[in-house]
């Protein structure tokens, strides 16, 4: 069995879960695992800026890269599914994911990193044919992963550790779609209060021609007008600015020099900063 790093990043985040997702992943790959929980007020839109910086931390290396796994576990807030939504994988490189078919999560790698189509997996088919060919499961075992509600627990380290062996798992193609311009948001908040939006710098109305945007803060329930700059380090001492940040590819980030933006603001993830015109 070749061992692999394994990322992992779910919205199952309390401590008994993530102890036991922990533990069946290391048994299943030989390594301990880094699972970062997501439960805060947007886990969709956090886990798509991560993801996506995820995969573009495995390039400018400069020549060949080991190969991860990374396990993604967000489930669409929409009630669409009878018992949760599908899992899919699709491979970066080397580097293989395995995902719950969430498109918010997934779309900004069709814009950002090229990504056209994943494979969708249906959990008994994928069971059965497994069962049938190289995985020692009864039909016992197999009707209690169909049914359980913690798939990301029994079935998602499985079908990862079976992709990266190479087995023929069975699944099917879907389109991957970027998103059309909408609601700018924080995806993510730092744990220096700056907030990460979900779109790069050049995308926002205003950043390269005023440069300054008009930014809701929640705090003082009203408007105001916040000067861009090219760096963090541009930003006077104490002033709020929008900044070409470190994630995605060039995103922005809106942020206090010294302080809080998250607190000067209000905001929280998944918070609307403004909108971008179609």
């Amino acid at each position: 069995m070749t061992l692999l790093p394994v990322i992992s990043l779910t919205d199952c985040a309390d401590p008994n879960a993530l102890a036991r997702q922990s533990t069946r992943i290391a048994t299943l790959f030989g390594s301990t695992p880094t699972v970062l929980p997501l439960g805060g007020a947007d886990p969709e839109g956090a886990a798509a800026l991560t993801l996506l910086d995820l995969l573009r931390s495995t390039d400018l290396v400069g020549g060949p890269t080991q190969p991860v796994v990374v396990l993604v576990n967000i489930a669409p807030r929409d009630g669409h599914w009878p018992n949760g939504v599908p899992f899919c994988y699709f491979r970066h490189g080397d580097h293989l994911v395995v995902s719950t078919l969430n498109p918010r999560v997934l779309a900004p790698l069709a814009s950002y990193l090229g990504l056209t189509r994943v494979q969708v997996t249906d959990v008994r088919t994928v069971l059965e044919a497994a069962s049938a060919d190289w995985a020692d499961l009864t039909p016992d075992q197999v009707e209690e992963m169909v049914r359980t509600q913690f798939r990301s627990l029994w079935y998602a380290p499985l079908l990862a550790r079976w992709l990266a062996d190479g087995r023929p798992v069975p699944a099917q193609p879907a389109e991957v779609s970027a998103p059309v311009a909408q609601n700018v948001r924080v995806a993510v908040v730092d744990n220096f209060g700056n907030c990460k939006l979900d779109r790069p710098a050049a995308d926002l109305p205003g950043y390269g021609d005023a440069k300054s945007i008009l930014v809701h803060n929640r705090q003082q329930g009203r408007d105001v007008r916040v000067r861009c700059y090219d760096r963090l380090p541009d930003v006077p001492l104490g002033e709020p600015g929008i900044t070409v940040g470190s994630s995605g590819i060039g995103f922005a980030e809106l942020v206090v020099r010294g302080g809080s933006a998250a607190q000067v603001f209000g905001l929280v993830e998944g918070d609307q900063v403004f909108r971008l015109t179609s």
